[in-house]
């Protein structure tokens, strides 16, 4: 008798997928104090979700010293992203006002990470956002962190209000001086930066050539940064150096969005005479402010020159830098950004004129172009081939503007007059 041997199949049950976890923390200031919180908490995260049965650790996601009215906190970006890419499903944070203090931004973000399926549990109110009652339960909670944050702010704007009406400035960083006690005291070693800026600017020298000439001796900013065009320009237009105070000449224009406003009238402006001693004598630095105003109106340009055909689309092949336009004898040229920033020991690219650049614009579809060496310019194509263009200079004859031929008549006229 032939033996029957049946297969007998047996269902493996699958096993649970496990849940995806990460955890959001954040303390609004860089002290080390709160560093140190925030180390803890990514700590603390770490372990419970590392042994918590049934979860993967997926990261601790931490932002220091900023607000939570902002949503632009780059790893409150990246956890939103990795939500987005579909890598969470669960995220842990202490509570809703280290989430989001603005009402507008928590709910438009939990509901988004809502609509991919991920949950928020909020520890300390014990709100999972996909349960029923999560999202009235934080809107009320929300609002009452808004509320807090606007108290907190006015609170602080009322302590800055009653020092300026003081003659007291707000804690700020400047170069040449220290805030001690609530007076500014002079640190001579950067005292005397600030005197060499000036003097070098009345002598004839541009921001960028002043800023040049601090670099090549080894000279930093306050904050230890090399200077640029605009560090010196806010030194030589800044009114502290003269012993003034000119106190709440911006102000913020809300808790939520944090952005300076210049104060056109909207608050009092607080002016301070013979504050603390002065680096600069206000005679100089009134001629400081003429003779910029006088080289503001000389090169004042007569177009618009924020947007053409050509912005962003102009590379420097030295550095690399995106190039822009300026105005050179009455013809606009486009330049490296970092030679017009830095001056030519950081690029000494070559710059081209814009009437080049429309010569080739006219007989190819083109994407991008590349400055090159000498006067080639390396051109992309729409269709994706590459090439490469050649220019001349313009003839000495070329370059004279009738503005700068009347002008050399003048000179000339004169020297022959005086002999």
């Amino acid at each position: 008798m032939d033996r029957v041997v049946e297969t007998v199949r047996f269902d493996i049950p699958e096993q649970p997928k496990a849940i995806r976890v990460a955890a959001y923390a954040r303390v609004s200031t860089g002290k080390d104090t709160m560093l140190h919180s925030l180390s803890a908490q990514i700590s603390y995260y770490s372990d419970m979700i590392q042994n918590h049965p049934g979860w993967l650790y997926c990261g601790v996601y931490a932002d220091e010293a900023l607000t939570g009215t902002k949503g632009n906190r780059p790893q409150f970006q990246k956890m939103l992203e990795d939500c987005r890419l579909g890598k969470l499903d669960l995220v842990i944070t202490k509570s809703i006002s280290r989430f989001a203090r603005n009402t507008v931004t928590l709910l438009e973000t939990v509901r988004e990470m809502k609509s991919l399926g991920v949950d928020v549990f909020f520890e300390e109110q014990n709100i999972h956002t996909l349960s029923s009652e999560g999202e009235l339960m934080m809107t009320i909670l929300a609002s009452y962190a808004q509320e807090e944050s606007l108290s907190v702010s006015e609170n602080m704007k009322w302590r800055v209000r009653k020092n300026f009406e003081n003659g007291i400035p707000w804690n700020v960083v400047v170069l040449g001086y220290r805030l001690v006690e609530g007076r500014f005291e002079v640190v001579p070693e950067e005292a005397e930066i600030i005197r060499l800026i000036y003097d070098l600017y009345l002598s004839g020298l541009g921001y960028m050539a002043i800023a040049q000439e601090l670099r090549d001796k080894g000279l930093k900013t306050r904050n230890g940064h090399a200077w640029s065009h605009t560090s010196v320009l806010w030194v030589l237009h800044n009114y502290v150096y003269t012993g003034n105070l000119m106190l709440q000449s911006t102000y913020t224009e809300s808790h939520i969005t944090k952005k300076y406003r210049m104060n056109q009238g909207e608050y009092p402006l607080y002016h301070v005479e013979g504050a603390h001693t002065a680096i600069i004598p206000q005679e100089v630095f009134d001629a400081v402010q003429k003779e910029a105003e006088h080289r503001a109106a000389k090169f004042q340009k007569t177009e618009n020159m924020s947007l053409t055909s050509y912005t962003g689309r102009v590379y420097c092949g030295k550095c690399g830098a995106k190039c822009r336009r300026k105005m050179r004898n009455g013809k606009p040229i486009w330049i490296c950004n970092t030679f017009n920033t830095r001056g030519k020991g950081a690029c000494a690219a070559k710059g081209v004129p814009e009437d080049v650049l429309n010569g080739i614009e006219n007989r190819y579809e083109v994407k991008e172009y590349t400055l090159c060496d000498g006067n080639e310019i390396t051109v992309l194509l729409e269709s994706g081939d590459i090439i490469t263009e050649t220019w001349k200079d313009r003839s000495r004859s070329e370059s004279w503007t009738p503005e700068k031929r009347k002008a050399q008549r003048e000179r000339m006229e004169k020297i022959w007059s005086e002999k």
